[in-house]
């Protein structure tokens, strides 16, 4: 076994390990945004429409199953099982990166299973944004991609002792392959959360998705400070990043035209979803409680637990009195708390969002 696909199976082990896998480790701050109950929403449930649509690709749910594993032989299982609960469910379904699979073609196995498992469902490939294009066609024609994240990881990089330590060029590299992929670019972090400043980086390098992906959920540092046995790890570097509802809400307020938002970290509720849409994502993805539910009780408790978060994110909005997605991204939000604070201080328009019509 190689280096890489040992690298890959630590990732599994230690995700599963780490605190709060299936409820959520703190710092999201979802809990932090409000919805507005209607005591009159005039709806019934079977009238609540969750399609949506990424770069024009259509979505059945605006609910992702996101980037988690792939690139070793022992990884092939979980999405085989992630694959076929995504079919039963019409979910979009995004694998983990890539680059051992260009690197080492035995275990590209784990990554093409995927499309075998579910031939007509959306799929994302992924790379990270040091990429050539010719490297990220092969990652689309490797699972017949319909989306292609471009993941940004810096601190986790810089935290592996086999990691990355020069980032320039990737702006670059990122605009040359938005330019000659034959399907949609969707540029993802990796729970450190995308800042205005880079989103704003990235629009005007052509990019029109960004999945936020902020604090709040698998958290990658403290992943690798376990992997290297780092003792008495820096907490400011185990907790970098932007809160994801900070992340979000300072993003979408740039209210950049054609600029489509996906929004993860630490969402593990069908209301952390709805919220989350409220503030601006067209949809939502979720990694670390799926993970945690085909490890311990297989397809079976992935396929219930999702299905229970789609019910209350449809229960969520009647009782907003939203019918569907672009609805909901109508009615009014209150952020409080530390996410108050932060967007106060980035000049998100609190009031605007609290009195929306």
């Amino acid at each position: 076994m190689s280096e890489r696909q040992r690298r890959k199976l630590d990732h599994v082990r230690l995700a599963m390990a780490q605190p709060g896998m299936r409820t959520g480790p703190s710092g999201a701050g979802w809990e932090e945004v409000h919805l507005i109950h209607r005591s009159l929403p005039e709806l019934a449930i079977h009238e609540i429409d969750l399609r949506t649509s990424i770069c024009g690709v259509a979505l059945a749910q605006p609910v992702m199953i996101n980037a988690m594993t792939g690139g070793a032989h022992g990884v092939t299982a979980i999405n085989r099982d992630l694959a076929a609960v995504a079919r039963e469910l019409n979910l979009a379904m995004a694998v983990g990166s890539q680059t051992a699979g260009l690197r080492e073609p035995e275990v590209q196995e784990s990554y093409r299973v995927v499309r075998q498992v579910n031939p007509h469902g959306v799929i994302l490939a992924n790379l990270g944004a040091d990429a050539t294009p010719d490297q990220a066609r092969a990652a689309v024609e490797m699972v017949e991609a319909d989306l292609l994240q471009l993941h940004l990881n810096a601190p986790q990089e810089l935290r592996m002792q086999e990691g990355d330590r020069d980032f320039r060029g990737r702006l670059e590299r990122i605009a040359r392959i938005v330019q000659e992929m034959p399907v949609p670019v969707v540029v993802k972090e990796c729970g450190f959360g995308v800042s205005r400043e880079t989103a704003r980086q990235l629009y005007d390098a052509g990019v029109r998705a960004i999945d936020i992906s902020g604090r709040g959920g698998t958290n990658f540092v403290w992943i690798e400070d376990r992997r290297a046995g780092v003792v008495g790890a820096d907490p400011g570097l185990e907790d970098w990043g932007l809160p994801a509802a900070c992340s979000l809400a300072e993003v979408a307020a740039l209210d950049l035209p054609g600029l489509e938002l996906i929004a993860s970290g630490g969402i593990r509720h069908g209301t952390d979803a709805a919220k989350a849409l409220a503030l601006g994502a067209r949809a939502v993805a979720v990694a670390g409680p799926v993970l945690a539910r085909q490890q311990e009780e297989g397809a079976a408790g992935v396929k219930s637990y999702l299905e229970r978060l789609l019910a209350d994110l449809r229960t969520a909005c009647l009782l907003c009195g939203a019918r569907d997605v672009s609805s909901l991204q109508r009615q009014p939000v209150v952020l409080t708390g530390r996410v108050g604070d932060w967007c106060r201080l980035r000049g998100v328009d609190l009031a605007g969002l609290a009195n929306r019509q």
